[in-house]
């Protein structure tokens, strides 16, 4: 009952019912998500995604899955001096814990330093290990770890930024991965927080960070499918891509024209 008063809240407040004349007189959201690599159901995950947040707001999508499903790989993309060129957001969903040459690292965090928006989900925070810190820089938080696999109490952090705005000061998720966090950037502002019986604290599950000149929104929330197609999940994720590209209004819903289209 929970999940359902909760789903039911951001749904009205994301805009889901909201009148749509407005989205389609504006270009949609242009998001470019990148996905694959080691130990998560990305085939499944590039359906959810884009699937669930377009039903939330006006946004088209350029999918891009690297079918390897280990630790290292070079997703092609990136081998584009402009990869990022044409896109609005930028979804890393990708999992590459052990690509960790400081150039090729540089070559995916150079356009996001310029200022093209992000949302890092889940395994991103573990990705690109490189003899450098600037990927958990960029994501906002360090994580080397997550804990055993169980549901946890989520409590807000700062109940009032539009992002969250409107949700239960304390939940429950389902069972998920719990990132250990040891690091927040200075950057970076955390939204929410899951609690761990094993360490014994808050761990920052749902933040927003300025890299460079752009916006990111990050989460360590989504290691199984059910979890991603939770209404609440998918209206976090949306508001999230929304403020990220400077379209979410300080009242949690989509500035005029960036509501969904059906």
């Amino acid at each position: 009952m929970r999940f359902l008063a909760l789903a039911a809240t951001l749904s009205v407040l994301v805009g889901a019912s909201l009148p749509t004349t407005h989205a389609a007189e504006t270009k949609p959201l242009r998001a470019l998500l990148i996905t694959g690599g080691c130990c998560h159901d990305y085939p499944r995950q590039k359906e959810i995604l884009p699937q669930g947040i377009s039903a939330r707001a006006n946004v088209e999508w350029t999918i891009v899955h690297d079918p390897r499903t280990g630790t290292t790989g070079k997703i092609d993309i990136y081998a584009k001096d402009d990869w990022a060129k044409g896109y609005d957001v930028v979804v890393h969903n990708e999992c590459f814990a052990d690509e960790k040459e400081p150039a090729w690292l540089e070559r995916i965090l150079a356009p996001h330093r310029a200022g093209v928006p992000a949302l890092v989900i889940h395994c991103a925070m573990h990705c690109y290990r490189a003899p450098n810190e600037e990927w958990f820089k960029f994501c906002g938080v360090t994580s080397h770890r997550h804990g055993s696999h169980f549901a946890y109490p989520m409590k807000l952090a700062k109940a009032d930024h539009p992002i969250v705005l409107g949700m239960p000061a304390t939940w429950q998720t389902p069972v998920e991965e719990l990132y250990n966090i040891v690091k927040v950037w200075p950057d970076a502002t955390p939204l929410a927080s899951g609690y761990s019986h094993e360490t014994k604290k808050d761990e920052v599950n749902v933040w927003i960070n300025t890299y460079g000149k752009g916006r990111v929104f990050g989460t360590t929330l989504g290691h199984y499918n059910k979890t991603m197609e939770e209404a609440w999940f998918l209206d976090l994720t949306t508001r999230g891509l929304l403020w990220a590209c400077g379209k979410l209004g300080d009242d949690g819903k989509p500035l005029p024209g960036y509501n969904p289209t059906r």
